[in-house]
């Protein structure tokens, strides 16, 4: 007789192991699906997020971004350093710590919830009255090869893996993805990158900040167009001067490699055939749901024609009683999205009727300076016709933002022009990705500027930047 669950979870990143644990404090039995193994083959849970993704890119961009400060930054203070070096191989023994400190502390949360981790691969292969029927292959219990458990409900939360190109291989050496690009041994004299969204860029910062003269290739005509046009200008602007060389309405065609790097024949924006030369490629154009081998048509389910599965408002499933979240649904591929679903959903099976506003996700891309935003763009907005009032204020008419030396970027606030209602919040800045959260309960609140620029703001902070633009929408800001 198969094991039986409650719940039965197939991934355990962010959103994965997130539902795990709600669906365990609600009372459930619960089991959790996970196969992934660290390049030690040690199995691991926390997925891509935790081990090769969010948490091991900000350790690097951390360590990259003390590395820059210390080698042009810290003369502005009075401190004088000379000889600045960097050990890699030390910056990614502290990122591997990070990783493995964040794994084990998922084990530990498991362990404190009865949740029982099933290692290997999940595949349905039917239904019966007692339940989904689930197939687990790889790392049974007791030398077993498989076993089949059985769920009254189940949560698919198997998330995504890198997209890559046709003819372009990635070894992970010299053509590498977001998990090769997190491991390199050396700093390279010259990084190409194809690809300028959030993965590219972050990866780029961390090399150039290095030593590596990057080059970013990107396919669309505009930069960072996902963004508001306010943003994606201020951002261009500063990464130029930082020495990032961005070029957009790139068509990346041939790719060779030899012992002495990679070779990039690529036509520009302008039609001329052109050639780069790299020690070392970055492959980062978006990703792709892991949803291929999962059985899904045991159950009656199929992946849509991009690899997604459909879902309903409450990530249900054209099955009963079986969930999807996180990177294999519609919605932005985000960490924190996936969580929040994986909450939802838990809440769901419990009898609940949770609810989330996707317009209230935040985004957010870990440069320097940081870009954040929650709600619509401009161009959105106007597009929609909606009449609207902007309010925007500098960074640099802060007392803190100077003090400590990051006076770049701006918020700029869109509110609707009639109510006053905030429809969008963005920000490029220092701590952009802290400041984004008043922003984000202003709006599941439904507040009006006036209301952020009503409430107190420590001094000094770089939040007085939240209130200034509040007040900016209707051109009183205080410090302007």
């Amino acid at each position: 007789m198969s094991k039986e669950f409650d719940v039965v979870v197939i991934g355990a990143g962010p959103g994965g192991y997130i539902a795990a644990i709600r669906a365990a404090q609600l009372g459930k039995t619960v089991a959790c699906i996970e196969k992934w193994k660290n390049p030690a083959g040690t199995l691991k849970l926390g997925g891509t997020c935790l081990n090769v993704g969010c948490i091991p890119s900000k350790a690097l961009l951390a360590s990259s971004e003390e590395f820059e400060n210390a080698s042009h930054h810290l003369a502005d203070h009075g401190i004088s350093v000379e000889n600045v070096s960097v050990d890699v191989s030390k910056m990614m023994g502290r990122k591997d710590g990070i990783v493995e400190k964040m794994t084990k502390g998922i084990e530990f949360l498991f362990r404190k919830n009865k949740i029982t981790w099933l290692k290997g691969h999940g595949k349905f292969t039917g239904k019966t009255d007692a339940g989904v029927q689930i197939e687990v292959s790889g790392e049974g219990e007791d030398g077993a090869s498989s076993e089949v458990v059985t769920a009254k409900n189940v949560i698919i939360a198997t998330g995504s893996k890198a997209r890559h190109l046709p003819g372009i291989p990635v070894d992970n050496k010299l053509i590498a993805d977001n998990e090769g690009a997190l491991s390199f041994d050396t700093a390279p004299k010259k990084l190409a990158v194809i690809g300028a969204g959030v993965i590219g860029l972050e990866l780029g910062s961390v090399w150039r900040r290095l030593g590596a003269d990057v080059t970013v290739l990107e396919a669309l005509p505009e930069f960072l167009g996902v963004a508001d046009q306010a943003l994606s200008k201020e951002a261009a602007k500063q990464f130029k001067k930082q020495g990032l060389d961005i070029q957009v309405g790139v068509k990346v065609g041939e790719v060779k490699t030899s012992e002495n790097g990679v070779t990039i024949a690529y036509t520009d924006k302008d039609g001329n055939a052109q050639t780069l030369e790299a020690d070392r490629l970055v492959v980062s154009v978006g990703r792709v749901p892991n949803t291929d081998n999962l059985g899904l048509e045991a159950i009656g389910l199929k992946a849509n024609e991009r690899g997604f599965i459909d879902v309903d408002d409450h990530c249900a499933t054209a099955v009963p009683n079986v969930y999807a979240i996180g990177d294999v649904v519609r919605g932005p591929m985000l960490a924190h999205k996936a969580e929040d679903e994986g909450v939802l959903v838990a809440e769901v099976i419990d009898g609940q009727k949770p609810h989330i506003d996707y317009n209230c996700i935040p985004w957010v891309i870990y440069t320097e300076p940081e870009i954040a935003w929650v709600g619509k763009t401009e161009q959105q907005l106007k597009a929609e016709g909606r009449e609207i009032k902007t309010g925007q204020f500098p960074f640099m008419a802060n007392g803190r933002a100077l003090g400590i030396n990051k006076a770049d970027g701006f918020v700029k606030m869109i509110a609707d022009a009639k109510t006053d209602e905030l429809l969008g919040v963005h920000i490029i800045s220092a701590n952009a990705s802290d400041l984004i959260a008043e922003a984000v309960v202003s709006m599941e609140f439904k507040a009006a500027s006036e209301d952020i620029g009503r409430i107190c703001h420590p001094h000094p902070s770089l939040s007085e930047v939240m209130r200034e633009a509040a007040l900016a929408v209707d051109k009183r800001a205080l410090n302007m």
